[in-house]
């Protein structure tokens, strides 16, 4: 599989912000959203091929019981599922990020502890003059609620959305009253779309009470504020 990165940090964001954490990111994403944060992983893939075995080693190494298996979009490799299986049963805690629009061969709702879903709201999508065609294509594959649902069935999960103004706010509200009881309400994270904490702090000013009002809750960017915006955090 192929790999952009591996480190140890604190998981900045959602139910589980603070937890010390083994990051592995994957390389390679069907979507291709406007405001990625981690385009090495997606518009631009970075990387070395390495095996599960090798990935095994690198998160042993960290010293930590909590796994990130992120991307890019980690589902797309076949691989994770013998990675994700093979953490767990060394007693690690995992956490598969993805956009929930793919699921791999071999999906089981056994493959982790909490599956992290961040659904890509219509205002995600690039240029259409985006070259690659890529304006199509990721509107195409961006909303598959039969995948959020096989997701979320095995009761484990968190859906972060990420919202850039009160239009996403809205459309991501409604996204969430369309999944209906498929989904735990309660496990509804709306994230302020950002690169620094100035910007995320202009959208969680009238994100924060729009939250409160709807019973959400909001998922803060911690990592930006406490390393900014670099690789390896």
């Amino acid at each position: 599989m192929r790999i952009a990165e591996i480190y140890a940090s604190l998981q900045g964001e959602g139910m589980l912000a603070g937890t010390p954490s083994a990051f592995v990111r994957t390389s390679g994403c069907n979507l291709r959203c406007t405001w990625c944060d981690t385009p090495f992983s997606s518009w631009e893939p970075e990387g070395d091929d390495r095996s599960v075995a090798e990935v095994l080693a690198a998160v042993r190494a960290t010293g930590v019981r909590h796994a990130v298996v992120t991307g890019g979009e980690p589902l797309l490799f076949r691989e994770t599922v013998e990675l994700c299986t093979a953490l767990r049963a060394e007693g690690v805690h995992v956490t598969i990020e993805t956009a929930g629009t793919i699921l791999p061969p071999g999906f089981t709702p056994a493959l982790a502890d909490l599956f992290s879903i961040s659904p890509k709201l219509a205002s995600s999508a690039p240029a259409a003059d985006t070259p690659g065609g890529w304006a199509r294509r990721h509107e195409a594959a961006r909303r598959r609620d039969d995948v959020i649902r096989a997701l979320a069935a095995p009761g484990h999960h968190q859906l972060k959305f990420v919202i850039d103004s009160r239009e996403d706010f809205a459309a991501a509200t409604d996204w969430v009253a369309d999944l209906g009881t498929a989904i735990d309400r309660r496990a509804v994270f709306m994230m302020p779309q950002g690169r620094s904490a100035t910007e995320l702090a202009g959208t969680a000013a009238w994100l924060e009470p729009a939250c409160r009002r709807a019973g959400f809750h909001v998922a803060w960017r911690h990592h930006i504020a406490w390393y900014g915006v670099r690789r390896g955090t």
